[in-house]
């Protein structure tokens, strides 16, 4: 079983050292990415699901934590988090099944922290 605590811990550390080491690029990149995600023409749920949408089709695990999490935050459901992925599958093809079954099984570890 993946230990899904630990890669969000490991993903926070990397980006901590890339914001140390980068920090005028990083904290651009984090306006751009606040500016994006704040609702407009769409609700915030919806720009998180094209987001894990994406983050599936490309292949970035640590997109697919991020926006995941940020995701169920916003109130989607499993359901929706899944027909989200059939359509990243559809547009990312076979390797799109592997982190599409990966940001489900991330999504099933963070509804069932919620519960404890």
């Amino acid at each position: 079983m993946t230990d899904f605590k630990a890669k969000f811990e490991e993903s926070a550390q990397n980006s901590e050292i890339l914001k140390k080491n980068s920090p005028e690029v990083m904290n651009k990149f984090m306006g751009v990415a606040k500016e994006v995600l704040t609702p407009k023409h769409l609700d915030a749920k919806t720009k998180e699901l094209v987001a894990v949408g994406i983050a599936v089709s490309v292949r970035c695990e640590d997109c697919i934590m991020a926006h995941v999490r940020n995701t169920i935050q916003t109130g989607a459901t499993m359901e929706e988090l899944s027909e989200t992925i059939e359509v990243a599958i559809l547009m990312g093809g076979g390797p799109s099944t592997a982190y599409g079954a990966k940001a489900l099984a991330i999504a099933e570890y963070l509804f069932n922290q919620e519960q404890q």
